[in-house]
């Protein structure tokens, strides 16, 4: 590289890293609901907004929405004393799993009394809106007929061929099962298929960039400042796996990759919701955890940014929750955003996996980064 080069180069990375500082200048604090919802699942509706719906500690399922996934609102809940499921008579509602299929909103839900492993179980419900009145369907299955201890957590995902699929378990192995082709119960004569061992609980399977990701949280949920809760993931070629983590050992012996720890702020993170992106094209994780200044206050909603490193592999900045960062991007200001990485995120600028050329009119194209997303900036 030419001395001429370097110095080309040196002038573009810094500009692009002082644009980004300009475009990037809206910030959000942590966490983003400063109420305890636990297990938290997302989804962006049709209407455009973000709605999110927890484990109830507000009975009957809460849902709230947003437009930015910064300032959330409380708008009711998923059901009533009359309509809630009757599965698990005396249980309460756990870990939904949000989704849109077909025209309708489907919640697929645990029902379990604390210690009822052999009892607890799954169940779906629809909707024609976001904010319900959702209609319970009753149970795809309990624990103890399905032959899985734990039957909680459930994670839905369809396939590119429209096949649908269920995931769950908690600490007594991770298991997927093929679906009817409306989602609404198990298919006729489909077996259930292990994927992962015992370490974790809360499954959440992701697609990006041919590898199916597989996150997951480990440790202890419920004990406070003594929570041991935080999100691994391993990846697989395959839906069904093998899934393996960073080093190349299996899910199903427990292996996997560290991607969320505590911090001296939040203890306990853990149980993931999707990972949405804002109309910058960058990704974000929510989940829940303990306010180290507010135990007592239960399990509140945090999220943060989640970047790929140069192999591929899902990364949360310092393996930590962040106290305050760069917001999420939408409307006219994603459109305005330049193509470049965060500013505080030097590495993604100096990881080129792209070519770098001098065009005529002695501009240079950074034209892509270790995240694998489009970058073009020109300099006159």
């Amino acid at each position: 590289m030419t001395n001429h080069f370097r110095h080309v180069l040196a002038l573009a990375l810094t500009a692009a890293l002082s644009t980004a500082a300009l475009a990037q200048t809206a910030t959000y604090q942590n966490p983003v609901i400063d109420t305890s919802l636990p297990d938290p699942t997302v989804i962006r509706a049709q209407d455009g907004y973000f709605y999110l719906y927890a484990t109830e500690n507000i009975r009957n399922v809460p849902i709230y929405r947003s437009s930015d996934l910064v300032t959330w609102r409380y708008m009711g809940t998923c059901f009533t004393d009359r309509t809630r499921p009757q599965m698990v008579p005396g249980g309460s509602v756990w870990a939904p799993d949000i989704n849109y299929i077909d025209g309708q909103y489907v919640l697929y839900y645990s029902k379990s009394t604390w210690g009822g492993e052999w009892e607890c179980g799954i169940g779906v419900a629809t909707a024609q809106k976001p904010t319900g009145p959702f209609t319970d369907h009753g149970k795809l299955f309990i624990s103890s007929e399905i032959g899985v201890q734990n039957s909680i957590d459930p994670f839905f995902i369809e396939e590119d061929d429209g096949r649908k699929y269920l995931f769950w378990g908690s600490f007594r192995g991770i298991y997927g099962i093929e679906l009817s082709a409306d989602g609404l119960s198990v298919k006729p004569g489909a077996e259930k298929v292990q994927i992962a061992g015992t370490l974790t609980e809360g499954t959440y399977i992701y697609k990006h960039d041919g590898y199916y990701y597989l996150f997951g949280s480990a440790g202890t949920c419920c004990e406070g400042l003594n929570s041991t809760y935080r999100v691994v993931v391993a990846r697989s070629e395959e839906l069904f796996g093998p899934y393996l983590n960073k080093a190349g050992f299996e899910a199903l012996e427990n292996n996997f990759t560290p991607l969320l720890q505590k911090s001296n702020k939040v203890v306990g993170p853990g149980h993931n919701s999707e990972i949405v992106q804002d109309d910058a094209g960058q990704y974000w994780m929510l989940y829940h955890g303990f306010d180290a200044a507010d135990p007592d206050a239960g399990r509140k909603v945090y999220m943060d940014q989640i970047t790929w490193d140069k192999t591929g592999w899902p990364q949360i900045r310092n393996r930590q929750p962040s106290s305050s960062a760069a917001a999420p991007i939408f409307g006219e200001a994603a459109v305005s955003q330049p193509s470049v990485p965060a500013a505080d995120d030097v590495r993604a600028v100096y990881s080129l996996t792209g070519q770098l050329t001098e065009s005529p009119a002695a501009s240079i194209v950074i034209e892509q980064y270790a995240d694998g997303r489009a970058r073009k900036v020109a300099l006159k």
